[in-house]
Formats: structure tokens, C-alpha cells, sequence
């Protein structure tokens, strides 16, 4: 059975824009990423790309212009701009000693943790009592709780066992169909098969088509 629907999120009316993005990266970079479109992005490791998404959530100082639709980043505070465009790490950050703490709404994630393969008894547990993958899909899921435009996932998996896996792409789908953008980062061929609407490959010169 499936958990109940995600709160509803504002109108995805707009893409996320990037032009002549420059930061610590060679090269300056141009992206556009639709609203309901999932992007996967590859590259050798090392290459950049978990910096690519931090200029993108404004996290790494940077320049160029970054817009959601006519909306400029910068006519924005940090904060909500943030809230448009979540990022999360492959390792994400944890500042309170209980799972609970870490979320606005404790009550709303706790039917979405069956849909990822988490026990609900989880939510209250300390952060030191989680697994690596059971931190993963708790980050993920704090940033979806959210509710942003666009969502910037950083090896979203790759902590986690098959059977975790299908789960989180089911969860990552179904959010599409509500109309989240998705900009993926994947060393895996048959997950960027799966999931990809389009892929892009980062090279030291910008962002190019990938196969």
C-alpha cells in the first residue's frame, strides 16, 4: 500500500536556469532543469559535480545567473531560495542527537518512512543508532518534507541495497509525477537508465550531453 500523498507543492511553474555559472570549477556551466524532469548527471569522480550542485543551492560561492522561471537567486534570501532548490549530500549533516529533531513536521514524515524502507519507530531514534543508509534515506526525506521546486540528489543511493534502491527511485518518480525536478547525480549506467529523462556529463569545460 502506498503512503499517503505528499502535502501539495506550489505550482511548478518555471524551469531552474543557469547561465555562465562559474565557480571553484574550470569552466562555466549552463543548465536548464524543467519542472517534473529528471536529469542525470555523471562524470570521473573527482570531476566536480557534488560542487556543480552546491553553486546550484547557492551553498559554494559562485557567479553567473541562476533563475526559477523570471525569478532571479539573487532576489532572494539564501534561506528561501534553499527552499526552492534543496540540495542533499551523499553524507548530509546532523545537528540534534535524535532523528525527530532534524524534522519540521515529524508527524508528516512518519508515513513516508515505509515507502523508503525505514521502520516509523525510526523517527525517534538517536542519529549515532542509524545505519549509513537508513541516514541517506532520512536526509532524503527531510529535504522532500520541504517541499522544494527542485531537488539536487548527490549519490542519493548510494548507501543502500537493492531491494532500498527500488524504493528510493519509486519515491523519486512519483515525485516527478507531482511535478519536482530532479537533478540527479549517479555513477551507476543502469540507475541513470532508469531514472533519466536526460543526462549530462560534466567535462572541464562545462556540461555536455551524455549517452
Amino acid at each position: 500500500m502506498l503512503p499517503p500523498p505528499l502535502p501539495p507543492s506550489p505550482p511548478p511553474n518555471g524551469s531552474l536556469h543557469a547561465r555562465q555559472l562559474r565557480g571553484r570549477l574550470p569552466g562555466t556551466f549552463d543548465l536548464d532543469l524543467r519542472a517534473g524532469e529528471c536529469v542525470v548527471l555523471t562524470g570521473p569522480s573527482g570531476s566536480g559535480k557534488s560542487l556543480l550542485l552546491r553553486m546550484l543551492a547557492d551553498l559554494d560561492p559562485n557567479t553567473g545567473e541562476v533563475h526559477i522561471g523570471d525569478q532571479p537567486r539573487d532576489s532572494l534570501p539564501a534561506a528561501a531560495w534553499r527552499r526552492q532548490v534543496g540540495y542533499v549530500p551523499a553524507e548530509a549533516g546532523w545537528w540534534a542527537d535524535t532523528v525527530a529533531g532534524h524534522f519540521d513536521a515529524p508527524a508528516a514524515v512518519r508515513a513516508l518512512l515505509p515507502a523508503v524502507g525505514l521502520r516509523p519507530d525510526l523517527l525517534d531514534a538517536a542519529v549515532a543508532q542509524l545505519s549509513t543508509g537508513e541516514r541517506q534515506r532520512m536526509a532524503l526525506l527531510r529535504a522532500v518534507t520541504r517541499q522544494p521546486r527542485f531537488l539536487l540528489l548527490d549519490e542519493p543511493t548510494s548507501a543502500l541495497d537493492a531491494a532500498s534502491v527500488a524504493l528510493v527511485e519509486a519515491l523519486l518518480r512519483r515525485l516527478q509525477s507531482e511535478g519536482m525536478g530532479l537533478l540527479v547525480v549517479s555513477h551507476d549506467p543502469a540507475q541513470a537508465a532508469r531514472l533519466a529523462d536526460r543526462r549530462l556529463r560534466l567535462t572541464p569545460t562545462g556540461l555536455e550531453a551524455g549517452a
